[in-house]
């Protein structure tokens, strides 16, 4: 690709029901808004695309973001059931799963954001907590939504060793916003941890080997006034085009 041009990412989305029970899809429109300010040009990746043509999307697109969104069917990984478990959409976790691995394989760059995290992480053996809160002994408060600012600085992540995210944002630790109620618990195979929260929860992952494949829980696209979360998203746009 010319290093000028501006590299297709396919951003994952869910879906939702309206009061008359028509279903839509929905995506927050700050993931779009933080593609197209580093130089991309998003395009919104539906549910529904028939799984035999993953191929073809493989070839159309420079890179995949996996947005945030409700929470993953537990049976996926052997997960305890909670009360809190919501907005589980199969179909979605077929897709984003099935995408993940053929993306992991091709080397295709990819950024994981909360959800997107989540599912990668089951995507390779990986398990989850379904509710943080009941499930992780003495944890800290997570699940910052509704009633937050989506940007609202709920506690700091510090880096783990050496990794291409430490390398990007730069220093020991940054501040965060925590908007999800379920966490990495196992961690899935190849898969490194990169950040921590201060109570000892996964907050970042990377793919061992893979040129650009990223994973953090918290919501980079809802800070984008942190100029270290912009140079996160400016990495995976350039990572997307000199792929």
């Amino acid at each position: 690709m010319d290093v000028n041009s501006k590299p297709y990412i396919a951003i994952s989305c869910g879906r939702v029901r309206n009061k008359s029970g028509i279903s839509s899809y929905a995506i927050k429109e700050a993931y779009v808004k933080a593609l197209l300010k580093m130089g991309a040009l998003p395009v919104i990746l539906p549910i529904g695309i028939p799984l035999t043509s993953l191929d073809d999307l493989l070839v159309k697109f420079d890179g995949v973001l996996f947005s945030g969104g409700a929470d993953i069917d537990p049976q996926r990984f052997d997960g305890e059931e909670h009360e809190r478990i919501y907005g589980v959409d199969t179909a979605r976790d077929e897709f984003e799963i099935r995408f993940l691995d053929k993306l992991i394989k091709a080397q295709k760059p990819l950024l994981t954001i909360c959800r997107g995290t989540q599912v990668l992480n089951v995507a390779l053996g990986g398990s989850l907590y379904t509710d943080i809160g009941d499930q992780m002994p003495n944890a800290l408060k997570h699940d910052y939504f509704p009633g937050f600012s989506r940007d609202y600085i709920a506690h700091s992540v510090q880096f783990e060793g050496d990794s291409r995210l430490r390398a990007i944002l730069g220093g020991d630790e940054i501040p965060t916003n925590s908007l999800h109620h379920q966490g990495i618990k196992d961690v899935g195979n190849g898969l490194s941890v990169t950040a921590y929260a201060p109570d000892g929860l996964v907050e970042a992952i990377e793919v061992n080997g893979h040129p650009f494949a990223i994973g953090v829980q918290w919501h980079p696209e809802c800070m984008q006034a942190d100029e270290r979360m912009i140079r996160l998203f400016g990495a995976f746009v350039e990572a997307c085009r000199i792929a």
